[in-house]
């Protein structure tokens, strides 16, 4: 039977559940290389001194505050759920969703504060009892572990509290939302005793080093376009880039060559302000790494 490397640093991640797949992903585009198939505990990566654990996501948090893994992927769902005595290093920008408070569709009720002295069926006990505790409404919590949206159905709880990413589980079994708990997304925590080993830091280091320059190429687009010379001045005020643009000369006299980048976010914007200043032949192209 395969052994793990003491000597790796060892990361867990869900078995098999919403963020494995983009977690498994992520993870190969900073470059690391292993093997997830079928029903395997732990994959060690070829290039890279880490193992990769594969357990429970309600686990994820108890194994890296106790040491049992150095560092874990969780949603911030759970993490605010469990409340784990970790460090959270890093926003992964993947498993987006929402803990939302919901309600049949043939409901009346429109407003958090109508739940008063109703029940409320959820997965995240802890959340809901903050939740409410801050509006100052008093409901009855019932702990559901799983398909908490049949409850209403059941007549045994007037409200739902749940993971909503798409809304289709929502729309399946006749549930509106009536407000956002909070947003989550997936997250990179660590265990505090690991950040503080000296051997263990330079290597997770290395790591975020990787992980931050996935994460930064995601928020830009390299593009390259021409432009008359006589407009760069107005063009390095609409695209600042990461410092200043690459200016290179063409053979027509009086004309450029520039290539910059710009944040995904106002993307559409800033070609919109290149094209009106007289930019022309803008090529955009995606960026694998940033490391800034």
């Amino acid at each position: 039977m395969k052994k793990l490397n003491n000597e790796n640093l060892k990361l867990g991640v869900q078995k098999k559940g919403r963020l494995t797949e983009e977690a498994i992903d992520f993870l190969r585009s900073a470059g690391l290389g292993f093997e997830s198939y079928g029903q395997r505990l732990f994959s060690t990566c070829r290039n890279f001194p880490l193992e990769i654990i594969y357990v429970r996501d309600d686990d994820i948090p108890d194994y890296v505050e106790s040491g049992a893994v150095d560092l874990g992927i969780a949603g911030l769902n759970l993490i605010n759920e469990v409340q784990p005595r970790v460090t959270r290093l890093l926003n992964l920008g993947f498993g987006y969703c929402s803990l939302c408070l919901t309600a049949p569709k043939e409901s009346n009720i429109v407003s958090p504060r109508e739940f008063e002295g109703k029940t409320i069926a959820t997965s995240y006990p802890n959340s809901t009892k903050a939740f409410f505790e801050k509006i100052n409404i008093k409901v009855k919590i019932m702990k559901i572990s799983g398909s908490v949206e049949i409850t209403p159905i059941l007549g045994i709880a007037q409200g739902v509290v749940d993971i909503v990413s798409t809304g289709s589980t929502l729309a399946l079994n006749d549930l509106r939302v009536v407000e956002k708990l909070y947003n989550s997304e997936a997250i990179l925590l660590a265990n505090s005793k690991s950040i503080a080993n000296p051997k263990k830091q330079k290597t997770i280091d290395s790591l975020l080093m990787r992980l931050k320059g996935v994460l930064a190429a995601k928020n830009y687009k390299y593009v390259m376009m021409n432009a008359p010379q006589a407009i760069l001045a107005k063009i390095k005020k609409t695209t600042p880039g990461l410092k200043s643009p690459t200016i290179s000369p063409l053979a027509t006299p009086g004309w450029i060559s520039i290539q910059t980048v710009i944040q995904e976010d106002i993307f559409w914007e800033t070609i919109e302000k290149l094209k009106a200043l007289g930019a022309s032949d803008i090529l955009v192209l995606p960026i694998e790494k940033l490391i800034v």
